[in-house]
């Protein structure tokens, strides 16, 4: 491991990591190569960080791997996508067994291709018994579709007497989103160099630490990952009280 992974300190990480993974397309344009090749490219990335991750005994990491926007994306990319999504998950069951992962989704992933959604319910189930990290995986997310979903939720049980308005609160919201079993996120990577959150899990990062790195997600190595925990690390989380409130906890 690197010098920088030794300097990562086991009392200061991140409980949830959440990363967008931006930046397989442009990758894949400067190697002279089709978006899809991208995609292929940012899978290897993923298992590399999934496994750091394990390593540093990071307890949730959450991955945005489809949002509802990019079915606006031309047809073969989505069809190519989806067939690497099922190829992944059946290549892969046997290494999140092996490191102990449980496999999450979140998203309306009841409207993926049927392919798709059974070979994701196969491989969450194989893993349900799993105690190690919950590796959860966005697909057909967004975070204002989850919103308005849980409004909908809401209303149906307010309308048939199950809940009152005035006893709606943060915990019932919370009840009611995609990532209800999911603490909120402590670190927000997004890779690609752009600067903005993008629809990703808007409830759960409001006091979320963010990081934005240049760096194609292809590019995105250990090295680029333990920089990303170590600048977490230097960072004072607040939480609306003062320094020496937190100082004096």
């Amino acid at each position: 491991m690197t010098d920088l992974y030794q300097k990562i300190s086991e009392k200061k990480l991140p409980k949830h990591v959440a990363i967008i993974m931006d930046g397989n397309g442009r990758w894949a344009k400067k190697q002279g190569k089709n978006r899809v090749f991208g995609h292929h490219q940012g899978v290897k990335t993923v298992r590399k960080i999934v496994e750091d991750s394990v390593r540093l005994k990071i307890k949730y990491l959450s991955l945005y791997t489809f949002s509802t926007e990019n079915w606006n994306r031309p047809k073969d990319e989505v069809d190519a996508l989806m067939h690497l999504l099922v190829e992944t998950l059946n290549e892969q069951v046997h290494d999140l067994m092996k490191q102990n992962i449980r496999l999450n989704a979140i998203g309306a992933i009841t409207e993926l291709p049927y392919e798709t959604y059974q070979t994701l319910q196969k491989v969450m189930k194989q893993t349900a018994d799993n105690n190690g990290m919950v590796l959860s995986i966005a697909l057909n997310y967004g975070g204002r579709h989850e919103i308005v979903n849980m409004v909908k939720e809401l209303a149906k049980k307010v309308k048939n007497n199950i809940i009152l308005p005035e006893n709606i609160d943060e915990n019932k919201i919370n009840l009611h989103l995609y990532t209800h079993n999911l603490p909120d996120v402590d670190l927000m990577i997004r890779t690609g160099g752009e600067q903005r959150i993008s629809n990703f899990l808007l409830w759960k990062i409001a006091y979320a630490e963010l990081y934005f790195t240049d760096m194609l997600w292809p590019d995105f190595n250990t090295e680029a990952y333990m920089q990303a925990i170590a600048d977490y690390q230097t960072r004072e989380r607040r939480f609306g009280k003062t320094s020496e409130q937190i100082n004096n906890e």
